[in-house]
């Protein structure tokens, strides 16, 4: 394809962007603190390298009740504005645009002295916030306009203000977070007043050009969220006040309904954006699970948005509008939306990565720097820790070659991938596979070589990777005992009983797979998660459909805690929910005494059963496979290396693996 819409410039006011690609504001951690600012330079840089056509920052605070956390990124004076020059400066050295953030927290704020439109608690938040006084409104309305002025004295060429995913002026414009009796509530126009506010003081400090981007909130997806009708007269209002772009939000934080973990359709939102580009003048922008350039220049060609709004498909790769220009989109790495490095990192007070391409957010410390010698690198297995490091090996120009004992690269990942809402697992292994062709790796498959093959090689990576654990188990060899590889697989078909033992995230996974239907469609996702017409229903949000029960599922665990509790923190809620929604008994606490003709023998609650079932799954946690390594030990103690599974087999982490291969890969 050759992206004509999506590589077309676009004016804004004074500011003309290279192409339509908009980098969505993600807050990554580097922009709390001064002494991470060359490292949010080098970070955005990248990302302007890669040729992206506006980048919007991570959420800056107007003011201190604003913070998202304690000590958190605020704009509010002179200083802090002079030292973003070298951020925007690094951003103008490569060519782009960039936009600040102004993001007031209002009851997310995780601190203290939170406030927002009323005293009303979010269920995020441990703290209460305080409700604005009628005047202190009026402040916080000047001082967003004032941290937008400042950000054109950094040098920012443009401005996004925060008003959705239910922050503070998301929580102004909806009854269930404002019951204020002032000027500042009590009806929708009063509601919509502070936004509006905002934004014409905004427009007089900064003059007519200076692009201002409003995010608003298209589908609150709560109770007590906006109407559609009351959406399209905010912009219409947000039009009038001087507003340069809409980009489009989707949910709140607190929704019971996800918005762009994987298992989310892509496009999903695309109909909301499309409705509000028909209601207004200025353009809009599209966002939210969109991750490839195809979608996106669908997207644009069917006139639903003026831009695309990407935001982890740039921490996955930076240079994914370079690649698309110059006819190498097949060599982009795909953002698999699993929010394990970057979400899940920020919401646990962590600094934000990205599981495909852990140097994002690391620019200056994960350097894969050319090597002046070219050494040869034999990698002993093709999973993703394997893949990570042939491929960054030869990235840095390490002669490598790639032995995997299977038919096929992957790994785990092969099996992941066949989980419902986890089918975007198989972009990695495409991308990993079209880097070795074009880096030229020498892939051996199906090829399992001996410490002797592995002598002649200067360096040696052991991926080896991991085997299911066994469990200690009566009746453990029963013809109706598989392992959670056999099933994934497909080479056992599992009857319309299943008891599935272990529940860490290999059994919720396969718990989802034995339950969903192969026949849903996108239009049964949304069903299920009680997503409507807007204008039928408030904030998007009707009554869910009911999942059919395609097996009858148990999931089973020794350990008496909730099961699914460390599931990642800003996904695992929905994937207990869709167990929950499927219909699959849950039971913790167990012991397991036995298998036979009858079922699984367990004990619960001291009290003895029976599941009669007709198959029982063990994902009964893994067993690292390192014979090899610990052949080579005895032969050459040096060069040597151990990653992933076979290094560490606790339950399935691709995160540190492809980490733990790209940073091996750095110090060959």
């Amino acid at each position: 394809m050759t992206y004509d819409q999506l590589l077309s410039p676009i004016t804004l006011g004074t500011l003309t962007l290279r192409n339509r690609v908009v980098m969505g504001s993600m807050h990554t951690g580097l922009e709390d603190s001064a002494r991470d600012l060359t490292a949010l330079a080098a970070y955005v840089a990248e990302r302007a390298r890669g040729e992206v056509g506006l980048i919007v920052t991570g959420g800056y605070a107007p003011n201190r009740r604003g913070w998202l956390k304690p000590f958190a990124a605020e704009l509010s004076t002179r200083l802090q504005a002079m030292r973003h020059r070298e951020v925007t400066g690094a951003v103008h050295d490569e060519g782009g645009a960039i936009a600040l953030q102004v993001l007031h927290a209002g009851r997310y704020g995780y601190h203290p002295f939170s406030a927002s439109a009323s005293s009303r608690k979010s269920p995020i938040t441990p703290f209460r916030p305080r409700a604005l006084s009628t005047k202190a409104v009026d402040r916080t309305a000047t001082d967003f306009a004032q941290s937008v002025a400042l950000a054109r004295k950094a040098g920012y060429d443009a401005v996004e203000i925060m008003g959705s995913e239910g922050y503070l002026i998301n929580q102004f414009l909806a009854a269930r977070t404002n019951d204020r009796t002032d000027a500042w509530g009590g009806s929708a126009e009063k509601r919509m007043r502070f936004p509006l506010e905002v934004v014409r003081r905004s427009r007089e400090l900064v003059g007519g050009d200076f692009p201002i981007v409003y995010r608003i909130s298209l589908l609150d997806l709560v109770e007590g969220g906006q109407t559609w009708d009351e959406v399209v007269e905010l912009a219409h209002g947000l039009e009038d006040a001087g507003v340069t772009v809409l980009n489009t939000g989707i949910g709140w934080h607190e929704a019971r309904v996800p918005t762009i973990i994987t298992q989310v359709p892509r496009g999903a939102w695309r109909s909301a954006t499309a409705r509000l580009k028909a209601a207004v003048s200025v353009p809009v922008c599209a966002s939210n699970r969109i991750n490839t350039p195809e979608l996106a220049e669908e997207i644009l060609a069917a006139g639903e948005a003026d831009l695309v709004s990407m935001a982890r498909p740039l921490l996955a790769d930076p240079d994914f509008v370079a690649k698309a220009r110059a006819g190498r989109a097949d060599e982009i790495n795909t953002c698999i939306a699993c929010n394990q490095a970057c979400l899940d990192h920020v919401f646990q007070n962590r600094k934000a990565s990205c599981l495909v391409n852990p140097r994002a957010c690391r620019e200056t410390t994960l350097v894969l720097a050319p090597t002046r010698t070219r050494r040869t690198v034999a990698v002993v297995g093709a999973g993703p820790a394997g893949l990570a490091a042939a491929v960054s090996a030869a990235e840095r120009g390490l002669a490598v070659t790639l032995f995997e004992r299977s038919t096929e690269v992957g790994g785990q990942f092969r099996l992941a991938m066949r989980v419902p809402g986890k089918e975007e697992f198989a972009e990695t292994l495409r991308y990993f596979t079209r880097r070795t062709e074009v880096l030229g790796v020498d892939v051996r498959l199906g090829s399992a070589p001996t410490a002797g093959d592995l002598a002649p090689y200067d360096e040696v990576v052991v991926a080896t990777g991991v085997a299911p654990r066994t469990p200690v188990l009566d009746g453990v060899d029963h013809p109706s005992v598989v392992s959670y590889a056999d099933v994934l697989s497909g080479a056992v078909v599992p009857g319309r009983r299943v008891a599935v033992v272990g529940a860490g995230g290999i059994g919720v996974d396969v718990s989802h797979f034995l339950s969903a239907d192969p026949a849903d469609t996108d239009a049964d996702w949304m069903a299920y998660w009680g997503v409507g017409d807007p204008t039928l229903h408030p904030g998007g949000l009707m009554e869910r459909k009911p999942r059919a029960t395609v097996r009858e599922v148990t999931l089973l665990q020794r350990k008496t805690t909730p099961i699914g509790i460390g599931l990642g923190k800003t996904s695992g809620w929905a994937h207990r929910a869709v167990l929950r929604q499927s219909g699959v008994v849950q039971l913790s606490g167990v012991t397991y005494d036995r298998v036979d003709d009858a079922g699984l023998h367990v004990t619960v609650d001291g009290e003895p059963r029976v599941l009669e079932v007709d198959h029982v799954v063990l994902c009964a946690g893994q067993e690292s496979v390192r014979d090899l390594y610990d052949e080579l030990l005895a032969v050459r103690p040096h060069g040597t290396h151990l990653i992933g599974g076979a290094d560490v087999a606790a339950e399935l982490d691709a995160k540190r693996a492809i980490e733990q291969g790209t940073r091996v890969a750095a110090g060959l």
